[in-house]
């Protein structure tokens, strides 16, 4: 792209530059004596051309919608629609969090996001002895075919789009969605949504697993061969570098983690009989987008450069689809501060529009006052409205890759593309993301991360805003805080207990047996899953018949 002559003379005057500002810097330092982004990598006090001197448009960059999709997946990008405004919803039971998605809706949210609560996540109905106090905290509790159908009660299902933030029984979960829409009249080819059923950062970053990982890769790869049959609108993972973010990965190791484990998934769908092509077009991805604006657009960008080689020069894929990278992002719920919580409204804003400059696809805007508790009504307007704003005042969305062809953005985009490869041959080398998992490899990466990054706030060498600085004596708290009311157990309890007393329990028993004995060989464990889900057995009792068959996994010990 630059004249190797003129490259020469600008990195010339730069260092006469250099030299003569060496005597202003003695009588008046810099803030400090070395800039770094969050992933320590240096920041240069200047960039120019020599810094991207071998920089190859056709190559590196590329036109938007094509082959390496540096500059976005879709060739006009938000000039043609924009980015899925997508609101991670669900508290309580499953009425309430309806009236929030009907809310959210009539708000102008363009998709819904569900969470659920913990027992959901780990795969207990509300009445288990491990699920007291938690019912209902952190999502919407669904013990069965009858809560998803009040969940889902009023939308139609072939109007909107819905990501399932599940993983270990993910495809119970995505069996009760489709239940739910055979309920509605759909069919589910016209589903639309994503179910998350990413396993291995759960055992690396989260810790809502269930099974082992042999078995819990086998029923992804079901799902990934169902849905290609059966769903094939429908985004079968969204391979998540958000919660290694969350537990203190910085960007480089994000990015690398994160395609490993969607390397790790690709290749268990080849060694289960599928091609690549047939599961690679509904891949996602979910990502973090953090504090450091300008490495955030940049580790975007870097992503979907190193996705599309991997895809095409390992794994041989052919589709463009395959070779994309097509991702949610939510801002950062780890930079989210209790103290000044009004702080967080401007650090959502920087957050997102650095998504929204990265080439996102869909977008997730954190509360001001999640550092607190559930979000407010309030809260999660504002936090919408910034999606908003963006989308339709701040002019960044009229061209493509705003950004693109900034010596800094490039370079930096080069330093984690390149970084990142390093961290996936290692995990290469140990075996795989699985490998290196059960080796504690990622998981030592990211506490070391997360150590360093606490150490640097402590110390006061990264400053947080309210936190170890700007502190203020009084601080005024939002006073309309959500709470979840304790009887939201006692009311789920009593919906179980009915339900058992009113279904037909043989045909229960009858499909749990036939999905123990589908379990104990090797046919595709999505149909007895529906059979189960649509004669309402509940979420435990189905995996309570597959852990008797694959048992539960410990976990890893990491010093």
């Amino acid at each position: 792209m630059f004249d190797p002559r003129r490259v020469e003379e600008i990195a010339a005057a730069v260092e006469t530059w250099n030299d003569k500002l060496a005597e202003k810097l003695a009588k008046r330092p810099e803030r400090r004596d070395n800039f770094q982004t969050l992933s320590e990598l240096p920041v240069e006090r200047l960039y120019t051309p020599a810094d991207v001197a071998d920089l190859d448009f056709a190559r590196d960059l590329g036109l938007p919608g094509a082959y390496p999709f540096t500059r976005g997946v879709q060739p006009t990008m938000y000039r043609g629609r924009f980015w899925t405004m997508r609101q991670y919803a669900g508290f309580a039971s499953a009425e309430e969090s309806n009236q929030r998605y009907r809310y959210l809706l009539d708000a102008g949210q363009t998709g819904l996001s569900v969470a659920f609560d913990l027992p959901t996540q780990i795969g207990y109905d509300s009445d288990h002895d491990l699920a007291k106090g938690e019912v209902g905290k952190v999502g919407v509790a669904i013990d069965s075919l009858q809560d998803m159908e009040q969940l889902f009660d009023g939308i139609p299902l072939d109007k909107v789009s819905t990501s399932m933030t599940i993983n270990s029984p993910a495809a119970v979960l995505l069996a009760m969605y489709i239940a739910v829409a055979e309920k509605q009249g759909l069919a589910p080819e016209g589903l639309r949504g994503t179910i998350q059923n990413d396993i291995l950062k759960e055992y690396s970053s989260r810790g809502t697993y269930i099974f082992p990982p042999r078995p819990s890769m086998r029923i992804i790869t079901n799902i990934f061969e169902f849905c290609a049959k059966s769903v094939p609108q429908w985004n079968t993972i969204s391979i998540s570098g958000y919660h290694m973010r969350e537990a203190g990965c910085t960007a480089v190791q994000e990015v690398a983690f994160t395609l490993a484990n969607g390397i790790a998934y690709v290749q268990a769908a080849i060694d289960a009989g599928l091609d690549v092509d047939q599961i690679g077009p509904r891949l996602s991805f979910f990502f973090c987008s953090h504090l450091d604006f300008l490495e955030e657009i940049a580790k975007f960008r870097a992503a979907r450069r190193l996705w599309a080689k991997v895809m095409k020069e390992r794994f041989g894929a052919k589709n463009p689809r395959s070779q994309m990278v097509r991702f949610h992002t939510q801002t950062a719920g780890c930079s989210l501060t209790a103290q000044q919580p009004k702080n967080n409204i401007v650090r959502v804003a920087f957050q997102a529009l650095s998504a929204v400059l990265g080439g996102t696809q869909s977008l997730h805007t954190n509360s001001m006052d999640e550092a607190l508790a559930l979000p407010s009504q309030e809260a999660v307007t504002v936090a919408l409205r910034t999606q908003q704003l963006i989308a339709f005042e701040s002019g960044v969305t009229e061209t493509i890759d705003p950004l693109a062809g900034s010596y800094y953005i490039e370079a930096l985009t080069n330093q984690i593309e390149a970084q990142a490869e390093v961290y996936i041959t290692q995990i290469d080398e140990a075996g795989g993301a699985a490998a290196a998992i059960e080796q504690g490899f990622v998981q030592r990466e990211i506490q070391d991360a997360a150590y360093r990054y606490q150490k640097a706030v402590e110390s006061g060498d990264r400053t947080v805003v309210g936190v170890n600085k700007f502190q203020s004596e009084e601080e005024e708290k939002p006073g309309d805080l959500l709470k979840v009311d304790p009887e939201v157990r006692v009311r789920q309890i009593e919906r179980l207990d009915k339900l058992r007393q009113g279904r037909d329990n043989d045909r229960v028993t009858k499909n749990l047996a036939a999905l123990e004995a589908a379990a104990e060989g090797e046919a595709n464990l999505m149909p007895p899953i529906m059979e189960c889900v649509r004669a309402y057995a509940t979420l435990g009792e189905i995996c309570d018949c597959l852990r008797g068959v694959f048992g539960e996994y410990e976990g890893v010990l990491t010093i």
